[in-house]
């Protein structure tokens, strides 16, 4: 009876009642104030069975308003309405309202795809407070809960261990990470074969759409991709390989019902594939802090290329490693890599058998720069596809022939919220500045521009939701 009292108590630290969420539900009392408010959002398709178990269990511990399946609800539709019906209750003097938006944070229950789903979607809000997110690892690599201490496991479904979660995220600080724009533009001659990829192929956080030629009598069209990350996009093998594991489990999804199983699949097929080297495939160039373009000299042996934001690649992997100081000097390196100081670590690996190297103590890739923008110029003629891979989620993305062009840009965009425990890997400038390892000029800025920028115009969200303001329907009544 006490404990199930002290439960009880302890639960109304996170409680958010049913007339937040709904405009026409009448007012509730509550005793407290929640110090800790959170949404949760989980993917029931996650993790085998765990996402619905893990559902069962929030609902049955919360309010059921506050906790949503993502394959009934898209998170862009449950903020929209929730920021929109705060604003309201606040105008209206509503304390706890107040209290609550002030103090909300988020549960994300999924793989890294998930997460980068709802990571996209707080972005395209635009909030002045932005809620901290906290990451469930459901997946198979789960490299963003990893980074920051969650976990690589599937975690535990019964009320012990989600009440044990919410102690976390309730006890977790906030930590910023850099966010990352890309935007892909393929231009080929009208009655090109390369058809885009189906939307339903396509990454969460990865929209495609036509643009309007300035001449009507152009008759070339041109199609963009454009989306966002937070801990990396790859191209080549090792999008080759998840795309095989993902194209498997479409296909069987009994055979992937854990985590070991599904790693497996990944390690036993990556001796099988043999993709073009990366420089035969696209001429890469790189903007570091100077905000001038160059060329990056990739070596005729690297099949895969990372862009890495977070020290976790590959279920918990540190493919950029600690190079020393004359390797640092050498290449005009940052040392170490921070998750919020706008630069992106860029490596390179040489077949399947090079992600092994990860595995030993002191094992890395190839270490290929540090920069603020990239660049990819795919070749002519080359190939009718590339394999490339957001935050876990690949795609087989078509290229044109004959005369198409296709131009791949990265770009910093700004900042968003995690929340971190004390099991935290990623590091920050503050963490760095606290032990002196981290260059003054290293702070980002996300407004830094080029004389030639094409991607200007593209670069507005990340197109995870459609743009919003919640204030727009706060001041239309």
């Amino acid at each position: 009876m006490k404990n199930n009292l002290v439960e009880n108590n302890m639960l109304k630290e996170f409680y958010i009642p049913t007339y937040i969420f709904v405009p026409e539900s009448p007012a509730e009392k509550v005793s407290q104030i929640p110090s800790c408010p959170v949404i949760v959002f989980i993917n029931t398709k996650s993790g085998g069975q765990l996402g619905h178990d893990l559902i069962v269990t929030y609902r049955k511990l919360l309010n059921n308003s506050q906790v949503f399946d993502l394959l009934e609800e898209a998170p862009d539709k449950v903020l929209h309405k929730l920021y929109g019906n705060m604003e309201r209750l606040k105008r209206d003097g509503d304390t706890l309202a107040a209290e609550i938006h002030r103090r909300l944070r988020l549960i994300v229950a999924g793989g890294d795809g998930t997460a980068g789903w709802l990571l996209g979607v707080v972005s395209d809000l635009k909030l002045v407070h932005p809620p901290p997110v906290a990451t469930v690892p459901l997946g198979t690599g789960n490299n963003l809960p990893y980074s920051f201490g969650w976990g690589k496991r599937n975690p535990g479904t019964d009320e012990k261990s989600v009440l044990s979660f919410l102690q976390s995220v309730r006890q977790a600080k906030e930590m910023k990470i850099d966010s990352w724009h890309i935007v892909m533009k393929m231009e080929s001659p009208k009655g090109s074969t390369c058809d885009p990829i189906a939307p339903l192929d396509l990454p969460h956080s990865l929209h495609a759409f036509h643009r309007v030629p300035d001449n009507p009598q152009d008759k070339e069209y041109s199609c963009t991709f454009r989306g966002g990350f937070w801990n990396y996009f790859s191209m080549g093998m090792d999008a080759q390989v998840s795309y095989a594991f993902h194209s498997e489990r479409k296909l069987h999804p009994e055979k992937f019902k854990n985590q070991l199983s599904n790693q497996h699949f990944q390690e036993n097929v990556q001796a099988l594939f043999m993709t073009l080297n990366i420089a035969h495939l696209a001429k890469v160039k790189i903007m570091k802090k100077s905000g001038k373009w160059e060329t990056l000299e990739i070596p005729q042996s690297i099949r895969s290329i990372v862009c890495l934001n977070l020290p976790s690649f590959s279920g918990g992997l540190n493919p950029w490693g600690t190079p020393s100081e004359r390797k640092q000097r050498k290449r005009d390196l940052v040392m170490p890599p921070l998750v919020d100081d706008g630069l992106l670590e860029i490596v390179g690996f040489k077949d399947a058998w090079h992600g092994l190297v990860l595995l030993s103590p002191k094992g890395h890739g190839t270490r290929l720069a540090q920069a603020h923008r990239v660049q990819f110029k795919f070749h002519k003629d080359t190939t009718d596809h590339a394999y490339m891979r957001l935050d876990g989620e690949p795609w087989n993305q078509p290229l044109p022939k004959d005369d198409g062009k296709v131009l791949v840009e990265i770009s910093h965009a700004g900042q968003v919220k995690m929340l971190a425990t004390k099991n935290c890997i990623a590091k920050g400038i503050h963490e760095a500045l606290a032990m002196s390892t981290v260059h003054p000029e290293s702070s980002s800025s996300s407004d830094d521009t080029d004389d030639d920028d094409d991607f200007a115009e593209e670069r507005k969200n990340f197109g995870a939701a459609l743009s919003f303001r919640y204030m727009d329907d706060v001041t239309k009544e």
